[in-house]
């Protein structure tokens, strides 16, 4: 029974419910066992767990899903693993299995990719004791746990293929001091593979000659099960429940803190306070210079100093002028807009726990009905935008807001889907849920867009603090340093370098089958790369503005939004580093995704840089008088 009630992300006080309806097991309570998919780091393909042939029950039935849980390809069904609670049982036979050919196949295919079998009690995913590599005597824990292995028995150099066919379960449970009843607090598995013999096959009381009632099976204390053609397996399991100090609250904390050696602590705090530094002193001296700029200006407008002018006050008459392909500005600002609200939100969400590990596709469920929402503010900015650089096509611009980056972003994701659907992994997202996210698209963010675009542009025109002249300004020849592409590839350093730690961990968590947990880490750095993208933006514009060169507008935009390019560019490295892919639908399936969170980045770093250059020019030509 799940402890926890998962009734969609966005259901804020869910968990009120949840801890309502917790209470304690019972003793000879029974307790079932779920199964979910087969994963692999090596091929990044889920598959059903009765993709393989294992022991089914008389009914497969699937678990209710939330959309985060389809889009991450998870698939919970019922199994044949049954136990009661505080009950211990040895030798329990779950079913006997001839293989074929196919099934072998199979069985040898997953092996080889190094596939691991998630399974749920509780709520809580089944995790595989191991040593740590440092020799300490602490414990870690990887959760799910191998189909196989591949060796050689008996002397024999020839390589064969072993199943783990004997599963010892040990569930901890804390139990109540005043009522003896107990709470699921951890569930394990020991993994044996054991060629079962038997004398003659019973069904209703099956005896097996190599495990009984009366003695638990341990680790190489038999000769292993081999998977090949016309063998018969025999599956079984034992359970073992043990009492246990942590309470029902921190048992999440065993999974969270599986892989905390290799998370230095100390280098990324010092890569957070060199940033911090940095944006700090960037900021200082940008203010002492402008201050003495503005000063000086109008001082001399004072004195009556008839000088000519220089820098960038030089520039007043064209620096509102609107840019090239000023629509297409307002789409992507739009966009951003919607992206932010969308991160911002979420991450709140998760701040205050609701998006936590527990709650399966919590995350995912969140960010897509977020952006949906969020739809209105991209209307919203991108109609005011438009209406101040004095467009007159404000629907047309509206359907570009609606349609361009999700139709880019759906259209790879569905490639990317057909390639899942043509290697018959469960990760393909159905044609129902595929409906689904055309609806919420269609059906709630374009008519947001609408209604957000409408109210935008129904708000008065943002006025220029200058008027702009009706013959633009030759622009003088600039230095090599201030070219617009060595200018643009220079500012995405600062912001890909505040977070690239951190990305370091997200690519672990998803590509490795590791949970993310430090929400609250990464709302700082996400802080920290919302100040390094405005202040970096508004350096160069500054500069750039100094030179005489007041096309402005999509360099704001492109010198944030490059170390979305920094970060593809990572990605690359991580994967030829970190990852052991061998397929090629896997790499392509990677480096699809990576592209999609790329561009994602660009748009919302873009959009930071932007709002924070448009915010200082307008207040630098406000701030000074101009005849």
């Amino acid at each position: 029974m799940n402890l926890l009630i998962d009734h969609g992300v966005l259901h804020m006080f869910s968990w009120i419910f949840a801890f309502i309806l917790i209470f304690c097991i019972i003793q000879g309570d029974e307790l079932q066992v779920k199964v979910n998919k087969l994963s692999s780091t090596k091929t990044q393909l889920p598959y059903d767990y009765y993709f393989l042939d294992y022991c089914k029950p008389p009914k497969i039935l699937n678990s209710a899903e939330n959309l985060g849980e389809v889009l991450r390809g998870d698939r919970i069904e019922n199994s044949v693993y049954t136990f009661k609670m505080r009950t211990d049982e040895t030798c329990k036979v779950a079913c006997p299995k001839k293989l074929n050919a196919e099934t072998v196949k199979n069985f040898k295919e997953k092996i080889d990719d190094e596939y691991k079998v998630n399974m749920i009690l509780d709520n809580l995913p089944v995790a595989v004791a191991r040593q740590r590599r440092d020799g300490s005597q602490l414990t870690t824990y990887e959760h799910g746990f191998r189909v196989g292995f591949k060796g050689s028995y008996t002397g024999n150099k020839d390589e064969k293929y072993f199943i783990y066919n004997h599963l010892s379960f040990k569930v901890m449970y804390h139990r109540d001091g005043e009522t003896d009843n107990g709470r699921i607090v951890g569930f394990e598995v020991v993994l044996v593979s054991i060629n079962h013999e038997y004398k003659e096959w019973d069904d209703k009381n099956p005896r097996l000659v190599t495990c009984n009632p009366n003695s638990k099976i341990v680790p190489g204390g038999h000769s292993p099960q081999e998977v090949d053609v016309d063998k018969e397996i025999v599956f079984t399991y034992d359970v073992t429940f043990k009492t246990s100090e942590i309470k029902w609250a921190s048992r999440w904390d065993t999974y969270l803190l599986m892989n905390d050696d290799q998370i230095h602590w100390f280098s990324i705090i010092n890569s957070l306070m060199i940033v911090l530094f940095l944006s700090g002193m960037v900021a200082m001296i940008m203010m002492r210079t402008l201050y003495k700029d503005i000063a000086n200006y109008n001082q001399l407008e004072t004195q009556d100093e008839a000088q000519e002018e220089t820098g960038w006050k030089l520039v007043h008459g064209d620096v509102f002028r609107p840019p090239i392909n000023s629509g297409l500005l307002c789409v992507y600002v739009g966009t951003g807009v919607q992206f932010f609200g969308m991160t911002l939100v979420t991450m709140i969400f998760a701040l205050l726990g609701f998006l936590s590990p527990s709650n399966r596709g919590g995350l995912m469920t969140a960010m897509v009905l977020l952006w949906v929402f969020m739809g209105l503010f991209a209307g919203y900015s991108s109609a005011r935008l438009y209406k101040m650089f004095k467009g007159n096509e404000w629907k047309k611009s509206t359907l570009k807001t609606a349609f361009m980056f999700p139709g880019i972003v759906f259209s790879i994701f569905f490639v990317l889907n057909a390639l899942i659907w043509g290697e018959e992994s469960s990760g393909a997202v159905p044609f129902g849920t595929m409906f689904a996210l055309v609806f919420l698209w269609f059906g709630i963010s374009v008519p947001l867009v609408f209604v957000g675009s409408y109210l935008g542009y129904k708000k008065p025109a943002i006025e220029d603090p200058v008027k702009t002249n009706k013959i633009p300004r030759q622009i003088a020849e600039q230095a090599w340093y201030m070219q617009p592409a060595f200018s643009i590839l220079i500012g995405g350093i600062l912001p890909f370098g505040a977070v690239f730690i951190e990305l370091f961990f997200i690519l672990t968590s998803i590509w490795l089958n590791q949970f993310y947990y430090i929400f609250g880490f990464l709302f700082i750095v996400f802080v920290i790369l919302i100040i390094t993208c405005a202040e970096i933006t508004i350096v160069l514009c500054y500069f750039q503005l100094c030179s005489e060169d007041y096309h402005w507008w999509w360099r704001a935009y492109l010198t944030a939004g490059s170390s979305a390019l920094y970060l593809f560019l990572y990605a690359v490295f991580y994967f030829f580093t970190k990852l052991e892919i061998t397929k090629f639908v896997s790499g392509i399936l990677y480096f699809g995704y990576m592209l999609i969170a790329s561009y994602a980045f660009f748009v919302l770093t873009g959009t930071i840089g932007f709002y924070a250059c448009f915010w200082f020019v307008h207040k630098i030509y406000s701030s000074v008088k101009i005849d």
